[in-house]
């Protein structure tokens, strides 16, 4: 791992719950030399990605990731496409529905939406990174990603976030084998507990995964006819993301229609 990621992985660490760290909860966190994390965190703040607070001394996002962002979704733009397919999937079937991009070996949120009509809600946090292994966006992405990519992800010790979390990999590949017949992934109690959730993925103009959307339900109010509800309309919604993103669905997808 070379210099510039392990310094950049630092950005990873902060979230909602987290927009501010201090250097010796990096420390903690990120398991390293206190000397090594402090030259990598000047590195960031000298070019703007971190900056301090000037009471609390902790170090919390910087300027440079805000001009970034423009920059991308102004050339490459992504949240404003998908925020209202998001939004009326999420409306039509009366749940919380969200998409990620591919961010190497995880899946970055994007964008997400809840009509709250219900007092038990998902909760969901835009900050945190999603493993592959361990929810149906990450089902859906790696069922129709190359072979190695697929193997190399497998060949990581998987993190056990629940009971039902699936480390292992003759078990993940099945997993993916029915989700490719299907063209929908599902994932039952496998990232949190009282959750269960159905994806899709979403294709560039190669074909190629690029992310997922998906819909996450409370376990108390996942019927099967609920679930039956949201995998048509899903279906139709990673559709358009695609569409919309410039892609293509490829030829071995069950939506994909010969010519």
């Amino acid at each position: 791992m070379g210099t510039i990621t392990k310094a950049l992985e630092l950005l990873d660490f902060f979230s909602r719950s987290s927009p501010e760290i201090g250097l010796g909860e990096f420390v903690r966190r990120s398991g390293r030399e206190k000397a090594t994390v402090h030259r990598h965190l000047v590195e960031l703040e000298q070019n703007g990605f971190v900056e301090k607070n000037p009471q609390s001394r902790a170090y919390r996002l910087g300027p440079a990731i805000l001009r970034l962002s423009n920059v991308r979704e102004t050339t490459h733009p992504a949240r404003r496409l998908i925020r209202p397919v998001v939004t009326q999937l999420a409306n039509d079937v009366g749940e919380m529905a969200h998409a990620s991009l591919l961010h190497g070996n995880q899946l970055s949120p994007v964008f997400h939406f809840d009509p709250q009509r219900h007092g038990t809600q998902v909760h969901y946090d835009e900050a945190e990174l999603l493993p592959l292994h361990a929810t149906s966006s990450g089902f859906a992405v790696m069922a129709y990603s190359a072979p190695d990519f697929v193997a190399q992800v497998l060949s990581i010790a998987p993190k056990t976030y629940t009971r039902q979390t699936v480390t292992n990999p003759t078990e993940l590949q099945l997993i993916l084998e029915r989700t490719r017949a299907a063209g929908i992934a599902e994932a039952n109690q496998t990232f949190d507990n009282e959750v269960t959730s159905q994806s899709a993925a979403i294709f560039d103009s190669s074909g190629q995964p690029i992310g997922a959307i998906s819909v996450a339900v409370p376990m108390v109010r996942a019927t099967p006819d609920k679930k039956a509800r949201i995998r048509s309309t899903l279906a139709q919604a990673a559709l358009s993301v695609t569409r919309s993103l410039g892609g293509v669905l490829p030829v071995n997808h069950p939506m994909c229609t010969p010519t």
